[in-house]
Parts: C-alpha cells; sequence; structure tokens
C-alpha cells in the first residue's frame, strides 16, 4: 500500500512540474527577438495577396511561402501538394489563378549563386 500511495505522490508532483513549467516555457523569449503576428501587409504588394496570405496561414506562417522562391509551376505544384497530402482545402478556378500568379510574382525563383552545374 506505501509503494502504491509513493507512486500516486510522484505522479502527481511530475503532473504539477508540468502543469507550472509550461506557461514559463510560453513566456520565454529570445534576446532581440519581438514576437508580433504576420499581417498580409508586411508582404509585397499585388493582386491576390490577401487570399493567398489567408489560405496559407491557416496551417503555417507566411514567412514560410516568402522564403520560397518557386517557378509558377512549382508553386502549382506545392498548392496540389498542399491539398492532397495535408489536407488543405481545394483551391480552384479563378482563386488558384489568382493564387498562383501573386506566389509567382511576389515570390519568384531565386537567382543562384556561386558554382552552376553545366550539366542541369
Amino acid at each position: 500500500m506505501m509503494l502504491r500511495q509513493s507512486k500516486l505522490l510522484a505522479a502527481s508532483a511530475l503532473l504539477a512540474a508540468f502543469a507550472f513549467a509550461a506557461p514559463l516555457a510560453a513566456q520565454t523569449t529570445v534576446p532581440g527577438y519581438t514576437p508580433g503576428e504576420e499581417r498580409p501587409e508586411d508582404f509585397p504588394e499585388g493582386q491576390g495577396r490577401d487570399e493567398t496570405f489567408y489560405a496559407c496561414i491557416a496551417c503555417h506562417n507566411f514567412k514560410l511561402i516568402a522564403a520560397q522562391g518557386l517557378t509558377r509551376n512549382a508553386w502549382d505544384d506545392t498548392v496540389t501538394l498542399m491539398t492532397q497530402r495535408h489536407n488543405m482545402p481545394a483551391i480552384e478556378g479563378a482563386e488558384r489563378e489568382v493564387i498562383l500568379t501573386y506566389l509567382s510574382t511576389a515570390f519568384p525563383p531565386k537567382q543562384q549563386r556561386g558554382w552552376k552545374n553545366p550539366f542541369n
């Protein structure tokens, strides 16, 4: 009986420690970083910016999108992948065209720096 009580006491202490530590971890900040919410206005202007922003931030931050730099075909493949593999609601028709145009215009392929393989 004593062993069972000590296990229950240990489990209770562990739960209390997690309950106390979780809010502290959430309050931890990185020096020089001020958390803030992303807004469509923080990204390049253009037709489709708001539609694209709100379609993407349902699952991840928009800075991830801005860092990609893809061709229109690659953006199209990415939207298809997100729909098929990650259960993103399907974007079709005129809405898809607006989003693809914004992505390919605002975040085109990045220029390669340094050595380039001549056989690609």
